[in-house]
């Protein structure tokens, strides 16, 4: 009865264990926007391995403009146009070991550019580069072990300006991107919590089993 019911516990920790969220991906921010609008994209590139990340490269889609981007202290950044002039591929590359991404840390890169005309879903296919030449392809669908990050393009139904913006489009659009950051690291935090209660009884009953 006691090697039953140590199994299950083991099995049931094994599963529970296996059930817990995978680690950050790469992604861009706000998840949502509208038609036409000048926006502001965040990416965030968390390093999932024990070497540091030094490049990273996004797509844009063929129905966005890039517009500019944010200068980041010690990358440079280079651009890929098609024969349109579109740009097609931004890409950030640390100059040196110090700037890179370490194991542990994340950073942000910015960017804007214009929405497309029409409602619907613009994928992000990211592409991140470590030290010692291996790369992690953000390209799968959201069911995917390396998913790509997709902003949804809504109708814009308010009077926009001359660039296509809401007039308080960016400062929602600010606020949705915290709140979807801090329900993340929320409900990171919560799973966590319930894994070191389960841990924490298994080890009492364990503990209780032995003694009998």
């Amino acid at each position: 009865m006691k090697k039953r019911i140590t199994a299950f516990l083991v099995t049931f920790a094994a599963v529970f264990l296996i059930a817990l969220p995978a680690s950050a991906h790469v992604t861009v921010n706000p998840a949502t926007s509208t038609t036409e609008a000048w926006e502001t994209y965040t990416v965030k590139i968390p390093v999932e391995k024990e070497l540091n990340t030094n490049k990273v490269s996004i797509k844009i889609a063929d129905n966005v403009d890039f517009k500019m981007y944010q200068p980041v202290d010690g990358w440079k950044v280079t651009t890929e146009k098609n024969d349109d002039d579109k740009v097609t591929t931004v890409t950030w590359e640390a100059e040196n070991d110090d700037a890179a991404i370490k194991p542990g840390e994340y950073r942000l890169f910015s960017f804007t550019a214009q929405n497309p005309a029409d409602a619907g879903e613009v994928i992000w296919d990211a592409f991140q580069y470590y030290t010692d030449g291996s790369i992690v392809e953000w390209t799968g669908d959201a069911d995917a072990d390396l998913p790509h990050s997709v902003t949804e393009i809504t109708k814009a139904t308010a009077t926009t300006d001359s660039h296509g913006h809401t007039s308080d489009h960016d400062a929602d659009t600010d606020e949705s991107a915290d709140s979807d950051e801090d329900t993340a690291g929320s409900s990171t935090s919560n799973v966590l919590s319930i894994a070191a209660i389960i841990i924490s009884v298994i080890a009492i009953v364990l503990t209780f089993i032995r003694r009998k």
